[in-house]
């Protein structure tokens, strides 16, 4: 697998909005902690831990940890493979979700009366959310313990319905992709809506990136050897 891409500093100089803006989850953090990161965006991070109170450096860390690499993993085993996807994008996508509704539901209501407001975004999230996580429990409840178990003759029925699911998930996206005008700001967005925008790049990004690597790299091991009569992954001696 390859090696986490080293991280770009927090920098607590930065205003606060504009860091929103650019890392996603950030805006969970701050309305955890109460820093105004939209009217009051232009504040630094390190004033506005100051006027709550709060300890940079811890503020700094918490941001620091939702960086993500950007990079595909090397192959490596099926094993590797599949705690790379849960760590990387079945928790990330928990984790995304919720928040991308939130700021949606916020802007679709503050925003109502502009033209370019994305109306039912909040609720294509909401939808997005639930297939998603009924989606990843097949996975990690039924699926990857077939695989890691080394597969076996019946495992393409499985993977067929997640191809199926994934083609759903491209569909959604390109629903996004549809309301916010290609996840593009318009001229005079607010932080809380650019932040949503730049989180929804992100939510994409790693859709793909997920769905690719089931997709052409983890479930043609599986469904090769299936079609030869014997299991995959090289973990179960059949040849």
């Amino acid at each position: 697998m390859n090696a986490r891409l080293p991280q770009t500093p927090i920098d607590a100089e930065q205003a606060i909005g504009q860091i929103a803006v650019e890392l996603p989850g950030a805006t969970a953090v701050f309305r955890r902690l109460k820093l105004d990161f939209c009217c009051g965006g232009q504040v630094s991070l390190r004033q506005s831990c100051a006027g709550r109170g709060l300890e940079l450096q811890a503020v700094v860390d918490e941001l620091a940890s939702l960086q993500r690499p950007t990079e595909l993993p090397d192959t490596g085993t099926p094993n590797e493979l599949i705690d790379h996807i849960l760590a990387r994008y079945h928790e990330v996508h928990r984790a995304q979700l919720p928040e991308l509704v939130r700021m949606a539901r916020r802007v679709e209501a503050v925003h109502r009366d502009n033209p370019h407001t994305p109306h039912g975004l909040a609720d294509t999230l909401e939808a997005m959310e639930r297939e998603l996580t009924t989606h990843m429990h097949k996975e990690e409840a039924v699926l990857f313990p077939m695989l890691r178990a080394g597969g076996n003759s019946f495992v393409p029925q499985p993977i067929a319905m997640m191809r199926h699911e994934h083609n759903d998930h491209g569909e959604a996206l390109e629903h996004i992709a549809r309301l916010t005008n290609d996840i593009t700001p318009p001229p005079g967005a607010c932080n809380t809506w650019r932040a949503l925008y730049s989180g929804l790049a992100q939510l994409r990004d790693d859709l793909i990136n997920h769905i690719h690597l089931e997709n052409n790299v983890l479930f043609p091991q599986f469904e090769k050897a299936a079609a030869q009569g014997g299991c995959g992954g090289g973990t179960c001696g059949c040849s």
